[in-house]
């Protein structure tokens, strides 16, 4: 059913939504339910239908990601960090989202996209993109450094092209033959099982499975002075360490909550640079639970995007 047109807003036809592991968690419960109905789906491209505005025409295409909205008068807006704000709308979460074939979204919270980007191709860059190349800004990476993957999802073999631009070694460590195949074809320095650590120290460290003993894995693998970024929402738990020996000496453990508008806007343009093309695998609406079970059983080597 087609939404009705709010104010602030603008309707979208939606041309293809990425499966995320952060809808795998909303559906399973791991977040908190906050609507008894609800429309998932983040990673969503699509066309303006109705409200436009001068700067959104009629058919203008757009992507639209997690975060569907702020306040804009909260401290952390009013500090240049809306993703931390106290309000915010959470698309496919506190509002519905693009496993639909129409989605209502605030249009200040729109990307116009480049002519010639494929609506499939864009669309596991609207958030699995985005928070991969915010977590290596949380993560201070720097061009040249040696910089440590844990998991390999379509999120990390994002941020490989962007770390591969910047001159960075780049350490993959991650279970699954697939993923490590990919992580090999993608220009890793090194690649390893789960249970291996990289033969050098890292600078940094960035963490893409759900799992504190990844954390404490990656935080082994450190420099000092190094810094783990944390890339999840939900973490099933942390396990005790050793403080003395594994984050002493001003290592850091930081984690990254969302994205802000200014992170899409500057990974869209590198991605559009570089020319960044993910592997996909195309699901139809109809077969969106296949595509949320590929996701969670990792079962494809690439990225799901449901088409309409």
């Amino acid at each position: 059913m087609r939404p009705a047109l709010v104010s602030g807003h603008v309707v979208l036809r939606v041309l293809a939504c990425g499966v995320c592991r952060t809808d795998l968690h909303i559906i399973e419960g791991d977040l908190p339910p906050v609507r008894p109905l609800l429309i998932p789906g983040h990673q969503i491209v699509g066309e303006v239908v109705e409200g436009m505005t001068p700067d959104l025409p009629y058919g203008t295409r757009v992507g639209a990601s997690w975060m569907g909205g702020v306040d804009g008068d909260c401290w952390y807006c009013r500090h240049q960090m809306e993703n931390l704000c106290d309000s915010p709308a959470f698309t496919g979460y506190t509002v519905d989202g693009g496993y639909a074939e129409f989605v209502l979204v605030r249009s200040d919270f729109v990307f116009p996209l480049p002519e010639g980007l494929d609506a499939v191709q864009v669309a596991p860059l609207l958030c699995a993109g985005i928070i991969g190349f915010r977590s290596l800004r949380v993560a201070g990476v720097e061009h040249g450094e040696r910089v440590g993957l844990f998991g390999f999802g379509s999120s990390a073999s994002l941020a490989m092209t962007v770390l591969r631009s910047w001159g960075c070694e780049v350490y993959v460590v991650t279970r699954g033959q697939s993923h490590r195949d990919l992580a090999t074809s993608l220009g890793a320095t090194w690649v390893g099982r789960e249970d291996e650590l990289p033969p050098v120290q890292l600078d940094r460290a960035i963490t893409f499975a759900p799992s504190g003993r990844v954390v404490v894995s990656a935080l082994s693998a450190l420099r000092k002075g190094g810094v783990v970024a944390i890339n999840a929402i939900h973490l099933d738990s942390m396990p005790t360490f050793d403080y003395d020996k594994l984050l002493w000496g001003e290592r850091q453990i930081r984690s990254v909550a969302n994205m802000t508008r200014q992170d899409a806007r500057d990974f869209l343009e590198i991605a559009h640079d570089l020319n960044i093309q993910p592997r996909v695998f195309v699901f139809s609406l109809d077969d969106a639970n296949a595509a949320l079970l590929a996701v969670k059983e990792e079962s494809e080597k690439g990225s799901a995007v449901i088409v309409p």
